[in-house]
Formats: C-alpha cells, structure tokens, sequence
C-alpha cells in the first residue's frame, strides 16, 4: 500500500469510527492528544485496520504509534521492518 493510500484509509476509519472531523487528520496528528483516541479507541482501530486489510499490527508495533504518521509509517513498512 502507497502512502497516500494509507492516509486516506486510517482517515476513513478515524472519520468514520470516532466521528473526527477529515480536516484534522494529518500525518502530524497525535492519536491522543489531538484527536482524542483513548487506548480502547486504539485497539478499535487496529481491529478494523486488520479487517480492511488483513494485516495485523504487531504489539511491539502498536505500542510506538502516537501520530497518524507513525499509523502510515507502519503501514507502509515491509512486514517486520516498522
């Protein structure tokens, strides 16, 4: 998956589980403090990641996400390289 691709899905699903608005969905945005995802929310998203794409994140790769970027970065590494 290309990059842009990636930030346009995690948008969607962040849009459309937690009602944030598109606009402050950027590679920047903190998952915590800017966009109000709490730890249940985080784990919610990577079921829904891992059913949109079947690819599931590792816990050691959960445990570094903090921005929608890192979420990307993720993503967009090979498998096992995040």
């Amino acid at each position: 998956m290309d990059r842009d691709s990636a930030l346009a899905l995690i948008a969607r699903l962040l849009s459309e589980l937690f009602e944030i608005a598109p606009e402050k969905i950027t590679p920047g945005a903190d998952l915590y403090q800017d966009l109000d995802i709490d730890s249940i929310d985080a784990v919610d998203l990577a079921v829904e990641f891992r059913k949109q794409t079947g690819r599931q994140l590792a816990p050691e790769e959960f445990k570094k996400i903090r921005t929608v970027g890192d979420i990307v970065d993720t993503i967009c590494a090979p498998a096992g390289k995040s």
